[in-house]
């Protein structure tokens, strides 16, 4: 195992105030928000869009890492300039999506399971080869009546954790993303205990298969209520019940969390990391940053729309979003300069 190589990873992944851009959204998805903003849905208008992103000027100051998906790491410029070389030179660490999604979990009715560690070895040093130094698997985890199960808990971060020492022994760093999902009327309380009840399970399940967790990053829902929950929390109640789960659970050892947004606006995901940092900043054991997919794109795909003259404004529109979470990051963000 190389672990000097992981460790060195993982501290370029969070350094300074930057974040990472999940920009690995599968065909399906990507296809569903093309259609939702008009954008042709097609593989030249996917690797149009990807050109977009990451040819941003000065990307890299506000961007560690970026993850990207299984088409995107072979794709490049019309120039015919890979993706995955623009990204190093703008020195932010490739990153790839290694999970095939979610399946029905048999025996347990509405809950999921995260398919892809079949030829996982394989994929891993093929990408290891290409560039990418670090991968993503995506756990789902749904709140609704009885449930999440244990079983469905158990299943979901022991393959994490599998996944974990996979990407381990191929020098990539893994990033651990057990998701538990905004949809539900659930309150703060009750996501609090299940994010809780999760991230246990997942660290017993890492001990277990002796990933090293110098290197290795967590990629975890904020606390928040359920969409559909009639009594939404303040900015500074999510920001306190999300470190005080993290401080229960996490590991001294684990060199960041890197939250995803889960369908929060770009707006409030900004304001809660915000929150985190004022009220905590230079007490964490770990680094605290942003893994954002939508809550930076979205703005930027609205006002692209596929049209090369929206090019430019479309990359301005990203930077922003960025730079206002690099902002945050450092708990120096305003809403005012939205």
């Amino acid at each position: 195992m190389k672990t000097q190589e992981l460790i060195t990873t993982a501290k370029a992944m969070m350094a300074g105030s930057k974040g990472l851009l999940a920009m690995d959204e599968s065909t399906a998805t990507c296809n569903k928000r093309f259609a939702e903003a008009g954008i042709p849905q097609t593989i030249e208008y996917r690797r149009a869009y990807r050109e977009m992103i990451v040819t941003t000027p000065n990307l890299g100051n506000v961007l560690s890492g970026a993850i990207l998906f299984d088409e995107t790491i072979y794709q490049g410029t019309n120039d015919g300039v890979l993706f995955i070389d623009i990204l190093k030179k703008a020195g932010i660490v490739p990153g790839i999506k290694v999970d095939e999604g979610t399946i029905d979990l048999a025996g347990f009715p509405g809950e999921k399971i995260t398919k892809g560690l079949d030829g996982l070895p394989e994929r891993l040093a093929k990408y290891y080869e290409l560039g990418a130094r670090f991968a993503k698997w995506r756990a789902v985890i749904t709140i609704g009546e009885n449930i999440p199960s244990r079983g469905c808990i158990e299943a979901n971060t022991h393959l994490l954790a599998r996944y974990a020492a996979m990407c381990q022994e191929a020098g990539i760093v893994p990033i651990v993303e057990p998701e538990v999902l905004m949809d539900g009327s659930h309150t703060l309380q009750r996501c609090f205990d299940v994010t809780r009840n999760t991230l246990h399970e997942l660290f017993d399940q890492l001990y277990a298969q002796n990933v090293d967790l110098n290197g290795l990053i967590l990629k975890p829902n904020m606390v928040v209520p359920g969409l559909d929950c009639p009594m939404q929390a303040s900015i500074d109640e999510v920001a306190e019940a999300t470190v005080t789960c993290l401080l229960q659970t996490v590991p001294a050892a684990v060199p960041g969390v890197a939250f995803l947004s889960g369908g929060q606006s770009p707006q409030l995901a900004t304001a809660h990391l915000n929150a985190m940092h004022v009220k905590y900043k230079g007490k964490l054991p770990w680094a605290l940053t942003f893994s954002f997919a939508r809550a930076i794109q979205q703005p930027a795909m609205d006002l692209w729309k596929g049209k090369d003259e929206n090019i430019a404004a479309a990359q301005k529109l990203l930077y922003q979003r960025a730079s206002l979470d690099d902002a945050a990051r450092r708990g120096e963000y305003k809403p005012e300069m939205e």
